[in-house]
């Protein structure tokens, strides 16, 4: 029998539904653009009564002991960054996904923060060398508070980071933009700036897997699916 994640068997302790029902059902919100009722009749066909508020909460406490397993498994990522942030809304108003993809289309990382500042940008490049080390460059638009972040980080450093401004070079990061929104389009804005964090994260584990950044056995070929169902063990 296969050992489940510790956090992920603390989780299903308060959750009265099979395990692969829940994984099902969470995968296929953070995978496709379907509302909470979409999967709610999907489900239901299958001969399995789960409301569609239920399915919610599985997301909100299953995704982030998914995305701390996934970390653990994430492929090594290049040395040359395309970073950009993106709009999405929150309550009403519109706050700022902060994302990064290196030359190759793979993705560095993402945060979500609630301004478009020198702060908010330095916070995402802190966190994105914390957990995949320092970039030798970083590709930027025309943003001053991207490029005053970075020249504050390069201070700090003893090896400074290379600073690329450029809008044709950004193209890859923009178009790996889509994705996300294509799946966050059908939910109409998000209630909570938590919601937003944890459901976003769960987005852009599946969208990771799918372009292979997730380790797996060597030899072994899984489905997508079967890759983001291995984190709860």
């Amino acid at each position: 029998m296969t050992t489940l994640n510790p956090a992920v068997a603390r989780v299903l302790k308060r959750l009265h539904y099979p395990l692969d029902v829940i994984l099902m059902c969470v995968r296929w919100y953070a995978a496709y653009p379907l509302s909470l009722r979409h999967i709610e009749e999907m489900v239901a066909e299958r001969g399995i009564c789960v409301d569609h508020s239920t399915v919610h909460r599985w997301a909100l406490k299953l995704l982030p002991v998914l995305e701390n397993a996934f970390r653990l498994r994430k492929r090594p990522v290049g040395k040359s960054w395309r970073m950009d942030e993106t709009y999405i809304r929150v309550k009403g108003e519109w706050r700022y996904l902060y994302r990064a993809v290196d030359r190759d289309g793979n993705t560095i990382d993402f945060l979500l923060r609630a301004h478009r500042d020198k702060t908010a940008a330095r916070r995402y490049f802190e966190t994105s060398i914390a957990s995949n080390g320092a970039p030798e460059t970083v590709t930027i638009d025309k943003s001053g508070a991207n490029l005053a972040a970075l020249e504050a980080i390069n201070a700090d450093r003893q090896t400074s980071i290379k600073i690329r401004q450029s809008k044709y070079l950004k193209n890859l990061v923009e178009q790996d933009h889509r994705a996300i929104k294509r799946r966050t389009r059908p939910m109409l804005g998000f209630k909570t700036f938590r919601c937003a964090r944890i459901l976003l994260a769960g987005i852009e584990i599946v969208h990771m897997i799918a372009k292979g950044q997730m380790k797996c056995a060597r030899g072994a070929h899984p489905s997508i699916a079967d890759q983001f169902y291995q984190l709860a063990t």
